[in-house]
């Protein structure tokens, strides 16, 4: 994947991925659901992830911070400022790795993209989450956490297996060439 220069410039492709991508996290975290309380089977991290991993930390925390905020009004939901802040790490923290996968071979870029999902997963699952759902919405901890390592443990492979699919498919080389500025025309 080509490395952008530091200055990113934000087109209209750009733009209608991102809100793509916010699309995609909303179906799969409020439609395709397991919903049960304190604890929610979702996939729909992956998208913020991918768009972290696809157009840089910003566009990732955009895209999670949207998504969260549209969640809650779709479902009725006040917005919870620490489960906000979780949804804003999905799309953040994997981005910054990668840095860490330009010109590696498959295997070192598959284990850092499992590293940052797992990082991910650690503070936004069991920390910010888990914190939203205690210190706001009034759940025991202590009666949430057995559920919540539980669920840590069964998704986090599935977020790394999905992740690690579609960021080293075609998938990624596409979408960063079709978001990619134009160049400008040579005059002769």
């Amino acid at each position: 994947m080509p490395e952008k220069n530091a200055k990113s410039n934000w087109n209209t492709k750009t733009l209608v991925f991102i809100a793509l991508m916010i699309a995609i996290h909303l179906v799969l975290t409020r439609v395709f659901v397991i919903d049960l309380g304190a604890y929610r089977i979702s996939v729909g991290s992956v998208s913020t992830i991918l768009a972290g991993l696809w157009f840089g930390p910003l566009a990732g925390g955009i895209c999670g911070l949207a998504a969260d905020v549209l969640g809650c009004f779709m479902k009725g939901y006040a917005v919870n400022p620490l489960i906000t802040i979780a949804a804003v790490l999905w799309g953040v923290v994997p981005a910054l790795f990668r840095p860490l996968l330009a010109n590696k071979p498959r295997t070192e870029k598959l284990a850092f993209l499992s590293v940052s999902v797992v990082i991910t997963a650690f503070f936004s699952t069991l920390v910010f989450t888990t914190a939203g759902l205690v210190l706001i919405m009034g759940y025991n901890f202590y009666a949430i956490i057995p559920g919540r390592l539980i669920q840590f443990c069964i998704m986090i492979p599935i977020y790394c297996v999905l992740t690690c699919i579609l960021y080293v498919s075609p998938l990624t080389g596409m979408i960063t060439n079709m978001t990619a500025a134009p160049l400008k025309k040579r005059t002769v």
